[in-house]
């Protein structure tokens, strides 16, 4: 089975999802299926949110499923059992990170300054959310902030402001691995049952990020 993170680079992007029903659940992973994006950032925004994971798991096997937005010990705990891959969170909380370290979940807390990415390095992170991307300044700020670790090897993924049009921009930048993008599922098409919509966001988020990445490589 590939390595969660190797699917995600080779991918070049992620939705983020907001579901508010398990129900969807497994129309919205046939819908990202179709459209040929087979990986999924579940947020836990939503009471929804373990049981759209474990149903996914059950019925959709051949999908990367992930937790978003994990803000404690819970949430994680909760994701795991639901069999979420990996993990994200909008900042950086070293007891998260350890946490899901000892539990061999391939984790990605997010940053936005030089400080916390000194803080996050320090406790081993080499993959980092870089969150707000757009708030924070795009690309630019990205490279602006990343250079004095270059030599560390950390990669990102810039979410939050991140649009297809702007796809190639970030991955320009060699240090970005694959960015997040919650247009591409958005709550309202998926409450709504847009679910052809959403095959073909995800059919042309992954044609954008394909040709970004055979320009960089």
């Amino acid at each position: 089975m590939t390595h969660p993170i190797d699917l995600i680079a080779d991918l070049g992007v992620v939705p983020v999802i907001a579901i508010e029903r398990a129900a969807d659940a497994v129309a919205l992973a046939d819908a990202l299926l179709e459209g040929g994006l087979p990986v999924a950032e579940v947020t836990f925004r939503t009471e929804a949110a373990a049981d759209v994971l474990a149903a996914m798991r059950d019925a959709r096997p051949e999908l990367c499923i992930g937790a978003g937005t994990v803000l404690d010990k819970a949430s994680l705990k909760k994701a795991i059992a639901a069999g979420a891959r990996f993990g994200l969170a909008p900042g950086f909380d070293p007891d998260i990170v350890e946490a899901a370290r000892e539990a061999d979940l391939p984790f990605c807390p997010g940053i936005m300054t030089p400080s916390d990415l000194t803080l996050a390095a320090g406790r081993g992170v080499r993959l980092a959310k870089f969150f707000p991307a757009g708030v924070a300044g795009g690309p630019k700020a990205l490279s602006a902030i990343s250079a004095p670790f270059a030599h560390l090897g950390i990669g990102f993924i810039p979410t939050g402001g991140v649009t297809e049009g702007t796809i190639g921009e970030w991955l320009a930048l060699s240090q970005v691995i694959a960015v997040g993008g919650t247009w591409i599922a958005r709550t309202e098409d998926i409450r709504d049952g847009r679910f052809k919509d959403i095959s073909k966001n995800a059919a042309a988020a992954v044609k954008v990020a394909k040709q970004a990445l055979e320009k960089r490589a």
